[in-house]
């Protein structure tokens, strides 16, 4: 499978689970921190995995990652990455932690930080389970902060080897004023994304 084989109608279904993740992963936040949050509708790409750590600023960006092993059905990586700026409003706006440091996390921040990337993630998750009617199930997840292509090496190192390509789900979320935004990267498993759009009734030649 060639990454020019994907066409507008796999994009739109995908972009179509990435609407309904969102929505989800909105809703979730909400009740944890019994706040409002809007969500702006999110940007749907399938990327060469070569390409993740441009998204994110580039390979030498320090970037805060939450990544977790998909098990089950359809079996792959995920990585939900923001910037240190985004993580820091993230804290402020959302759960009401002042960070005392620019690029240094404390223990309960990044406990924060994990929990909320856990959320998110799951949300996303049970949304594409929900459309696909397949087991996918989340490891415990991990949090890290480092250059992006560092995280983006090790997270793949620790869970095993991944597809070429790259689901992106690029979204905004706003609370009051403050917009927060965030990438999530899924990254199935070689011969795992045939699986996922077969599940979807998505032909592929």
């Amino acid at each position: 499978m060639k990454f020019e084989q994907f066409d507008d109608f796999q994009l739109d279904v995908l972009r179509e689970v990435g609407n309904i993740g969102a929505g989800n992963a909105a809703t979730a936040l909400s009740k944890l921190i019994s706040k409002e949050i809007d969500m702006k509708v999110p940007q749907v790409k399938i990327i060469p995995f070569d390409e993740i750590s441009d998204v994110v600023g580039g390979a030498e960006s320090l970037v805060v990652c939450v990544f977790l092993r998909m098990l089950g059905d359809i079996p792959g990586n995920m990585f939900f990455i923001i910037s240190v700026d985004s993580a820091k409003n993230l804290l402020e706006e959302l759960m009401g932690m002042t960070a005392q440091d620019a690029e240094i996390f404390n223990d309960m921040e990044l406990s924060a930080l994990n929990e909320i990337g856990n959320i998110l993630t799951g949300s996303y998750l049970s949304s594409l389970a929900d459309f696909t009617k397949l087991n996918m199930q989340p490891s415990v997840p991990a949090v890290a902060i480092d250059m992006a292509g560092a995280i983006l090496s090790y997270g793949l190192l620790e869970f095993g080897h991944s597809g070429d390509f790259a689901l992106t789900i690029d979204t905004a979320f706003f609370q009051g004023n403050e917009k927060i935004s965030g990438h999530f990267f899924l990254i199935p498993d070689p011969e795992a994304l045939l699986q996922l759009f077969r599940a979807l009734g998505v032909p592929f030649e």
